[in-house]
């Protein structure tokens, strides 16, 4: 199982972390130089987290500079992997010459890597530590230390590949251990990869330069109290809408994947609200699932209140549906005094909703997987009898789920260019009506 590149790896480790679901809201992730910088893009961008850099350098087996006998890390951290170091027959003074000469290193990158900024504040938070892969571990035990050193209440490891015994080897370097592949047979990072070439260290300050620019400052994180739960509010700084996230089975508020697709909504000005249309008692009744009336009326009464809340009061507002929830969002827009700005159906029933599809009047997007042929055949059906502005968009190889590998961000990317689009023109349009 290979890799086509470290873009697509990370893409793919942040689907496993996601999916794990053992991170807080309040991770930050910390990049490995320079080849765990590509990676590591990936996964702060799908967990909406701030990323940062852990500088690291292996301490090499004279000769042999690709065999691991050591790390150092900045803040004077040190690991030596005495095995190695043995195996090898390294004398101490020969171990002190390659240390003094990669510290010289350290101090030269990390200085280029900052350009003068203070590093993330880690202290009492969860720390994301990434590489493109672990080999003899050196360098991911040296940079768990660190991480630890300066706050972090809890460290999760996470790297595209790394051997089978990995966990045992670095057994109590991090509180989790999150790999994509784990192969039995392991001779280096780079065989799990087709394009595995050396990452410049312009790269890495182009990722982190992009990276600060593109992290949106949430000024209000919290929660409102619904009948069937609470709901999760992310609000950007200069919001220019908000978008009401519907499930069907119960899961909204604690799905992984509406969380990756929200963190790319916060990346447009788009606020977010992710809760549960059913508690988790109705939600093992199915016909409560498959019933758009009961469900797309929670998501009107939900509406009222987000309106009210005084950080989206006066915002246009969206809907975000998947699977049955899609046919709730339609039968909610369908109402007189509904109006909202847009809608997006991911995976979507929306022929749930046949009664009401021609009185909805927002621009509806609707996204399918390809694979997922008996639910492309209803979506095109369902569009068939909207009056509305609408769009069906295909994702090639795509199934139910959007588990493959891209799949899930493209939807992101497909949702967050619709909301963009007719949100921020409702936004505009009542700003000129005030003036």
């Amino acid at each position: 199982m290979d890799f086509t590149d470290r873009t697509e790896a990370g893409r793919r480790l942040a689907a496993a972390l996601t999916g794990a679901g053992t991170l807080a809201q309040d991770a930050v992730v910390v990049a490995l130089p320079r080849g765990g910088v590509p990676v590591a893009v990936e996964v702060a961008a799908a967990l909406d987290a701030p990323l940062d850099v852990c500088v690291i350098r292996k301490v090499g087996v004279p000769g042999q500079p690709e065999v691991a006998m050591g790390a150092v890390g900045e803040d004077g951290t040190r690991v030596v992997n005495q095995t190695v170091v043995d195996a090898a027959g390294v004398t101490p003074e020969q171990f002190a010459a390659v240390e003094a000469h990669e510290r010289a290193e350290l101090a030269r990158r990390a200085a280029a890597y900052r350009e003068g900024r203070e590093p993330v504040p880690l202290a009492g938070r969860t720390v994301v530590v990434v590489d493109d892969g672990v080999a003899t571990g050196s360098t991911a035990l040296a940079a768990c230390r660190l991480v630890r050193a300066r706050g972090a209440a809890r460290v999760v490891l996470a790297v595209p590949v790394a051997p089978y015994d990995w966990t045992s080897r670095l057994a109590g370097a991090a509180d989790a251990f999150v790999a994509v592949h784990t192969p039995s047979q392991f001779l280096a990072v780079g065989e799990f990869y087709r394009d595995f070439r050396q990452v410049e260290d312009a790269e890495v300050l182009t990722a982190l330069e992009r990276a600060g620019r593109s992290r949106p400052v949430v000024v209000g994180e919290h929660e409102l109290a619904f009948p069937t739960g609470p709901a999760a509010i992310a609000v950007p700084e200069h919001p220019v809408g908000v978008v009401l996230f519907a499930h069907g089975s119960g899961s909204g508020r604690g799905s992984p994947r509406n969380r990756r697709v929200a963190a790319r909504l916060h990346r447009e000005g788009l606020a977010t609200v992710l809760f549960d249309l059913l508690t988790p008692h109705e939600a093992e009744d199915r016909r409560k699932v498959f019933d758009p009336g009961l469900l797309g009326g929670r998501l009107s009464e939900a509406t009222r209140t987000v309106r009210r809340h005084p950080p989206l009061t006066g915002l246009p507002f969206g809907y975000f549906g998947a699977s049955t929830g899609a046919a709730a969002a339609l039968w909610a827009a369908a109402e007189r005094d509904a109006e909202p700005g847009a809608v997006v159906s991911r995976g979507g029933r929306p022929d749930l909703a046949r009664a009401r599809l021609p009185l909805v009047t927002a621009p509806t997007l609707l996204i399918v997987g390809g694979a997922d042929q008996e639910v492309v055949e209803l979506n095109r059906q369902a569009r068939s009898e909207l009056r509305c502005e609408s769009a069906l968009q295909i994702v090639p190889g795509a199934g139910h789920l959007f588990e493959e590998p891209g799949a899930l961000e493209a939807v992101a990317d497909l949702a967050a260019q619709w909301f963009a689009r007719h949100l921020a023109a409702g936004r505009q349009g009542g700003d000129r009506a005030r003036h």
